[in-house]
């Protein structure tokens, strides 16, 4: 076994951590600032964590635009990253001045949304328009405050492609989700060869 205590460092070419705890889905999180400028930007630190209401969440390691602009108007809404959408979900990770949409630099159309005033991806098969929850700056077990902040969001509203329904249910294979994986530039795909099927005892 490969032990080690994280405040040491792990001793590899590269942190484990983010391997380990993966693939995860990826958060390409929209949002716009008070005066109006749009945001677009993808965060790995993403997962729901609420049935009823629907509650997603995000972390942003460091306090960045997108943090910023969601206290600002308490509204931001996920955009499912897919695996023909990879590219441009990559070019919104650019570190760009505030004044500065994502929208324009990858190509990708800001799309009305129904509850919220912050755009969705027209792009996107899939989107989730959210009002803010909550935002916590994490802490360590000694209670140290952490620069990452945890960003929580109520599900409002939810658009998704037709083609992804099949007789009424939403199929995750087809639609082509990416995963983000530990190492610097890997990512997953989710397929039918992937699929199995599991009930619950009971």
């Amino acid at each position: 076994m490969h032990t080690y205590e994280p405040r040491d460092g792990h001793r590899l070419q590269h942190d484990p951590f983010n391997a380990i705890v993966g693939p995860r889905p990826i958060g390409w999180i929209s949002s716009a600032s008070a005066g109006g400028v749009l945001n677009l930007a993808p965060y790995s630190f993403f997962n729901a964590f609420n049935y009823t209401p629907p509650i997603i969440g995000f972390a942003s390691v460091g306090y960045k635009d997108t943090v910023r602009n969601i206290e600002e108007t308490g509204e931001f809404v996920w955009n499912l990253a897919t695996r023909t959408l990879a590219d441009a979900m990559n070019q919104t990770c650019k570190p760009v001045p505030p004044d500065v949409s994502e929208f324009g630099l990858a190509g990708l159309t800001p799309e009305p949304s129904r509850l919220v005033a912050v755009p969705r991806v027209q792009e996107s098969p899939v989107a989730f328009e959210c009002r803010r929850t909550q935002i916590l700056q994490l802490q360590s077990a000694t209670g140290d405050t952490v620069p990452t902040w945890l960003v929580l969001g109520e599900v409002v509203a939810v658009h998704i492609d037709q083609a992804m329904l099949k007789d009424g249910v939403y199929d995750t294979a087809a639609a082509g989700h990416i995963l983000r994986g530990g190492g610097p530039a890997d990512y997953f795909t989710v397929g039918p060869e992937q699929l199995f099927h599991m009930r619950r005892p009971g």
